[in-house]
């Protein structure tokens, strides 16, 4: 199963400021995602948030299609309330006010995967 990284830019010594924001963080509504017909396209497994002086990495399992899980978070309030209360720690993207400007900023931050291992790609047996 896939996962994807988000990059943030933040400011540095503000690691418990945001891990207070993301403590209150309202998650999306559901974890399976549809298309505009009703049929499953994806789903949003589990998420991670990692901060290190200037960088935050958020981490997103998921199955199925990637772009309709990034448009479906686009959608959800609780996403543009986390992307408010981040808005004064960030230093190189302002926070997303449309659904928009948040797959913008979304496919921006995307950092490239380079390697993907799992229990389900392991050569058995070796």
């Amino acid at each position: 199963m896939p996962y994807a990284a988000i990059t943030y830019r933040v400011k540095p010594g503000c690691d418990d400021e945001l891990a207070e924001i993301f403590a209150g963080f309202k998650r999306v509504d559901t974890p399976d995602m549809r298309d505009e017909n009703g049929e499953t396209v994806g789903r949003l497994l589990g998420t991670a948030v990692f901060v290190k002086d200037e960088f935050m990495v958020r981490v997103i399992h998921y199955e199925g299609d990637f772009i309709a899980i990034a448009r479906h978070m686009a959608a959800q309030q609780g996403v543009h309330n986390l992307e408010e209360k981040l808005g004064p720690y960030l230093t190189h993207r302002k926070p997303a006010e449309t659904p928009e400007e948040f797959k913008e900023n979304f496919r921006n931050a995307m950092m490239r995967c380079v390697s993907q291992l799992s229990v389900e790609t392991h050569p058995a047996g070796s």
